[in-house]
């Protein structure tokens, strides 16, 4: 410092020895040379430092270097995620918290966690008083986030390397040089089980290798995290979206809509906010589709009385094309996020992809995150009512076919549609055909015994479930019963659903609403194939025709067929 002219050597009360002199000597050559405070002409103040000490806008300061590199230096290391810094050129002290990391920390109580002493001291030997580059990436309670590059690299991901660190959630997703790297030497450490990892155990798998990757029919959407998915052996199986909780009512938060009296029920997809549109959003995209079924972890039921609100989840990560949909369901603002315990390594492999999503959903004020109150979708509810039944019939006659979505499938020929047109929810019985009933609730209630069903009729429930639910349909309502029902046509892609049932023997033909429309012959026809086919109800017709000694049929034995005189049967 001397030989370079920037400190004077202190001339009273000092013993010279040979160092003294090699100093006074220094400091001659620096003023001969002129150099530092030395040099000729020189004015002191045009050499002070203009040191800003705080700084008063700290979120305009981060909104104008986000993600710019800044030179500074390294003055004061706290700990081994955290240091002080003079950024540079404008000399701004600031204090910096590494991005997506938390390492052994110093506590107040003057107490310390395991190795804080030696994660300090391996930043501290690396940083201190070095030129560095700071990328400022984040900003939380005022105390700026970021990633300091060292020439050698960077500090965050050596310190999770060395087991001096771990990642944390919140900010993972801000690193600029990928989460996915922070993990990786994460994951190294805890492998080597080097320091804050010396105890890690891996998490146990809870299922079987097998059940790890299929592809599977999505038949239908439960909730905005769990679908039903048909298994390529045929076997129905409900699936949970990890990484997702669908939206909900805050505390002390009402249902949208007008107050309910005391008949009318909460109904989630309808009154909570940005359900209905979850909902959409993955009927629309997944129903009848195939998609790519990865089983991440399996929630174990919980314990007690709770076990039968929660029982055993399978909790996935679906892919349908190129698009995972928990990802897709974030990005739109139809979901948040699951916050995981730090140690809980049963989480979806593509975590911080999710987090970096709802970061964005959060930062574009989508959705759930908009500044807007949101209300639910407000529908009025007709089935079973006669008098709403009565009042909105002759709309529905006038409109002829209009748009709808089936919501439920409550037998073979009996469907439960939105019509989102009218905003109401209507109970459709099928006309021009006669299913048998499936198994159903008494009159005794949900608290009363099941109903058996007839012998053909969970077939035919299960017929049109595959063909109908939760689908666009196109409805012509021409009629109601007495209770409130509305009676008519649906068609799905096209296809009379009527007809599809009658053809695969699910149905007979209903003559009575049948006549009054240009379908009749049609579905004769197709009952008249289906009984030579020998199908679901026509073949049990015939079967008890014969039981009884009935003369209405006869066996011919050279064709091998059983016929009928009378076509109505």
């Amino acid at each position: 410092m001397v030989s370079e002219g920037w400190l004077e050597v202190k001339k009273t009360g000092i013993r010279p020895d040979e160092q003294y002199g090699r100093l006074i000597e220094l400091e001659e050559k620096a003023r001969a040379a002129g150099l530092g405070r030395w040099q000729p002409n020189a004015d002191p103040k045009e050499h002070i430092r203009d040191i800003t000490w705080s700084v008063e806008n700290v979120q305009r300061f981060f909104d104008s270097n986000k993600k710019k590199p800044i030179k500074a230096v390294v003055e004061f290391v706290r700990d081994c995620c955290t240091v002080r810094a003079t950024l540079l050129p404008d000399f701004y002290p600031a204090m910096i918290a590494l991005t997506g990391i938390r390492g052994p920390s110093f506590k107040q109580d003057g107490s310390k966690d395991e190795y804080a002493d030696e994660a300090k001291f391996f930043t501290e030997s690396r940083l201190l008083q070095r030129d560095v580059e700071i990328i400022l990436e984040g900003l939380n309670n005022n105390l700026l986030i970021g990633t300091i590059v060292h020439p050698a690299g960077s500090i965050t991901e050596a310190l999770l390397k060395q087991g001096f660190a771990r990642c944390v959630d919140w900010s993972i997703g801000m690193y600029s040089g990928g989460a996915d790297k922070l993990r990786a030497a994460e994951r190294e450490a805890k492998e080597k089980k080097i320091r804050i990892w010396k105890n890690y155990e891996p998490a146990q798998i809870n299922f079987r290798e097998g059940e790890k990757h299929y592809t599977a029919k999505v038949v239908e959407i439960n909730n905005a995290d769990s679908i039903t998915v048909k298994l390529a052996s045929g076997q129905l199986k409900k699936i949970f979206i990890s990484g997702v909780r669908p939206p909900k009512l805050a505390p002390g938060e009402e249902a949208a809509g007008p107050p309910k009296t005391g008949k009318e029920k909460f109904r989630p997809i309808y009154d909570i906010p940005f359900m209905f549109e979850a909902r959409e959003f993955l009927r629309k995209k997944l129903i009848g589709q195939k998609v790519d079924v990865t089983l991440d972890y399996v929630q174990q039921p919980r314990a007690g009385e709770a076990e039968r609100d929660f029982p055993e989840r399978h909790c996935c990560s679906v892919v349908i094309g190129d698009t995972n949909v928990a990802e897709a369901l974030l990005s739109r603002g139809l979901a948040s996020i699951v916050f995981y315990r730090q140690d809980d390594e049963q989480r979806p492999s593509n975590y911080d992809v999710l987090l970096a999503a709802e970061q964005k959903a959060q930062a574009g004020k989508k959705g759930l995150h908009g500044k807007k109150t949101a209300t639910g979708f407000r529908v009025a509810d007709v089935s079973g009512d006669t008098a709403k039944a009565k009042a909105f019939l002759p709309g529905f006659q006038r409109a002829g076919k209009q748009e709808a979505i089936v919501e439920y499938v409550g037998s073979g020929s009996r469907f439960r549609i939105l019509i989102p047109k009218s905003s109401c929810v209507v109970s459709l019985i099928l006309a021009g055909v006669r299913c048998p009933k499936g198994s159903r609730m008494g009159p005794a209630g949900p608290n009363g015994p099941i109903l058996p069903a007839e012998e053909g009729g969970e077939a035919a429930l299960n017929f049109s479930k595959e063909l109908a639910a939760q689908r666009d349909v196109t409805v012509e309502i021409s009629d109601m019963d007495k209770v409130g029902n509305f009676i008519g046509w649906m068609f799905v892609e096209g296809k009379n659903v009527s007809l599809e049932l009658v053809e695969a023997g699910h149905g007979s033909v209903n003559h009575y609403s049948a006549e009054r429309s240009p379908y009749l012959s049609a579905l004769e026809k197709a009952e008249a194939n289906a009984k030579a086919r020998k199908l679901g109800v026509s073949l049990r017709k015939l079967k008890n025709l014969l039981k009884t000694g009935s003369n209405d049929v006869f066996f011919s034995v050279e064709q091998g067929l059983l016929q009928k005189k009378y076509p109505n049967l």
